[in-house]
């Protein structure tokens, strides 16, 4: 309850319309029904109005105008049309969302999915589990974590991407999905029935006199609030490690509200607008403040929200970072809703660190450089989490023995 209250009056405080990175607080959807034509056309005029480069990659803006003008007869060719259009900018952030990926998308604001309850990533064209969600259809039906999905429903994943085989085992609840697995070279096949899964996007932990705070996404309505309650079961330990790897980022207000907890005054984060205008979001009295040793685990997965974040405590050297560079992701993106129940995920601005640095396509580089090799991973080791460890206990030590008053 603390924490929800502490998180409704700083956003009273800071802002009453917020951008996000990489979409806004809430969406709303539109239902209203218009033909084909007319949402390309809507959509052509919100992207020319709205987009960050104003010069629109140096193109004609209105030769897709005219190129499409008259040729749209279905919501197939719409979304053809507008996603090709989309793809003229350049730029891999800015994209069309269909009726499907928007409620997609509310869902994950949400923070819940209909599923089977595992988390996967990527390795050279195979999609491995990471692991599996305690209380789940997946924990239930004995997938593990390092099985390799081979098939959804059938269907081989092997070089499709993580967002397209995750759409393939989501699904309406109590429906059932066959998964094929490989494990140990076998193949193994599971139907299981997809629930709701409530996501957890905070996890902590005390080994001995260490805190650790894993913040898996940005994205929920709940964060703040999960880390909140995670500072206070971590409360009694001398230094804390914060785990921000594979953190793909999420709602910008959570990543400032996370680091307004560290950083008391000051700068967080600088949206620089289309042209070229100048907003500022700086800490707010927010009477409560952690000031022990901090170290915080990146990697090249660490993007937009996580950036943020580990860019500030980097600025006010209020923490050391371990591991790799980050992703470089200084762009930001507002989901703008559209007509049929669709929207546009469009980028409308950059970010600056503090110190007014633009880490977009360039990441945050650690102070102390660890990489995680595949062989970590199937040994189980963490060569990166036993750095931070070792240089949280160093910390600890020095400030026990040159104490600050």
């Amino acid at each position: 309850m603390f924490a929800l209250m502490l998180f409704n009056n700083f956003l009273k405080s800071i802002y009453t319309h917020m951008l996000s990175s990489p979409r806004r607080m809430q969406t709303v959807t539109n239902k209203e029904y218009i033909p084909p034509q007319k949402l390309f056309d809507k959509s052509w005029k919100i992207i020319k109005k709205s987009y960050y480069d104003k010069n629109l990659n140096e193109q004609d803006w209105y030769y897709w105008k005219l190129h499409y003008q008259g040729k749209i007869k279905t919501e197939d060719d719409a979304y053809v049309a507008i996603n090709t259009m989309l793809e003229s900018l350049n730029d891999p952030y800015s994209k069309f969302l269909s009726k499907k990926e928007y409620e997609d998308l509310n869902s994950s604001i949400d923070s819940k999915i209909t599923g089977i309850g595992v988390n996967i990533f990527s390795n050279a064209g195979k999609i491995y589990i990471l692991n599996v969600i305690e209380g789940t259809p997946a924990s239930t039906s004995g997938i593990k974590t390092g099985d390799i999905i081979f098939a959804v429903d059938k269907k081989e994943v092997s070089g499709m991407s993580i967002s397209d085989v995750a759409s393939m085992v989501r699904g309406p609840e109590n429906n059932v999905v066959e998964i094929t697995l490989l494990r140990n070279g076998k193949k193994i096949t599971k139907s299981i029935k997809r629930k709701e899964i409530k996501i957890k996007t905070v996890k902590s932990s005390v080994d001995k006199n260490i805190g650790y705070i894993q913040i898996l996404s940005f994205i929920g309505m709940s964060t703040t609030n999960e880390f909140v309650q995670a500072l206070e079961k971590t409360e009694k330990t001398d230094g804390l490690i914060l785990d921000l790897r594979g953190n793909p980022g999420g709602l910008l207000p959570n990543a400032i509200f996370i680091a307004n907890l560290f950083i008391p005054d000051g700068k967080i984060v600088s949206v620089i607008g289309r042209n070229g205008s100048k907003q500022d979001f700086n800490a707010q009295d927010i009477k409560y403040t952690v000031n022990k040793p901090l170290v915080v685990l990146i990697d090249h997965s660490s993007a937009s929200a996580s950036e943020i974040l580990s860019g500030a405590l980097k600025d006010y050297n209020k923490a050391k970072l371990i591991g790799t560079t980050t992703y470089g992701k200084g762009m930001v993106q507002e989901v703008l809703p559209l007509p049929n129940e669709t929207g546009l995920n469009l980028t409308i601005a950059k970010y600056l660190t503090p110190k007014g640095n633009d880490i977009n396509k360039k990441g945050i580089k650690p102070d102390i450089e660890v990489e995680l090799t595949m062989d970590d991973f199937k040994k189980n080791h963490d060569s990166q989490l036993e750095v931070a460890k070792k240089v949280i206990n160093e910390k600890i030590k020095s400030e026990q023995k040159n104490p600050t008053y």
